[in-house]
């Protein structure tokens, strides 16, 4: 895909809890199903399977993406499952709670 095509941000919930952060140019189904198949050993999903993808957001460019998967990558659990459950306005309160 052409950088025009856009990117991919998706969170996944792992079978022990924990989230899984990534980016993709490609559809977000077909990459979950390469993490349920366990396609890298050596990868954080590969002893947490199944996974379920529980947020995806779609962005114009694989920085912009790239960036946020980085952003989000740092943040407490809380401030994930707020964003998971679209309560957007929970955001700047959970981040100011961190520091």
């Amino acid at each position: 895909m052409r950088e025009h095509d856009g990117c991919w941000l998706y969170i996944l919930r792992c079978s022990d809890g924990s989230f899984y952060t990534g980016t993709t140019r490609g559809d977000v189904e077909t990459r979950v199903g390469q993490h349920n198949t366990g396609l890298y050993p050596a990868s954080y999903t590969f002893r947490r399977r199944p996974v379920a993808l529980v947020f995806a957001e779609h962005f114009p460019s694989i920085t912009d993406a790239i960036a946020m998967e980085r952003r989000v990558k740092g943040w407490s659990r809380a401030k994930k499952q707020a964003m998971i459950e679209g309560h957007w306005n929970l955001l700047p309160e959970l981040a100011r709670r961190r520091t």
